[in-house]
């Protein structure tokens, strides 16, 4: 199927892809729109003023635990420079720490502090409950197939079924 094809000359079923492909990338700008939106709210209740790439560092610093600026940089598709004053913002409110890195003295781990935790996980609850609500009637395997997909999809690879 050519990328540039009028929708007329395409086969029926290669029309409805390309539905559905559009469809999906209205889908994601509005869950886009919604995360963004969320996130400016979210950052400003860890901390006035805070932004929202810097509530994004937080937020992965305590999904995936101690880990240091530069994972961060490439989890996050960020410049090393911008990662490195992230840090030293959080680190300044006291809701991170760098440690010495025991694999690599040469390195530091960042980890969230207990005020860090704290802070995250409150200003994180009520989208918690506002997702937990959203899905407490969808049956738990929709939910797995839909982080499965979503995974899939973020990383660039086919999805399994």
């Amino acid at each position: 199927m050519s990328e540039t094809a009028a929708p007329e000359d395409l086969d029926p079923a290669a029309r409805e892809h390309r539905a559905a492909v559009d469809r999906l990338e209205g889908a994601i700008s509005e869950l886009i729109s919604r995360i963004r939106k969320f996130y400016a709210q979210i950052a400003d209740e860890v901390s006035p003023g805070m932004l929202p790439g810097t509530f994004k560092l937080l937020a992965t610093i305590g999904r995936i635990g101690p880990t240091t600026s530069s994972t961060l940089a490439h989890r996050l598709t960020a410049d090393k420079g911008m990662i490195s004053r992230q840090i030293s913002e959080l680190e300044s409110l006291g809701f991170i720490e760098r440690t010495a890195d025991p694999d690599d003295r040469r390195s530091r781990l960042i980890s969230l502090t207990a005020e860090g935790r704290k802070r995250l996980d409150a200003a994180r609850a009520p989208y918690e409950r506002m997702l937990s609500h959203t899905l407490a009637e969808w049956p738990t395997e929709s939910i797995d197939d839909l982080t499965d997909l979503l995974t899939a999809f973020a990383s660039g690879d086919i999805p399994k079924r």
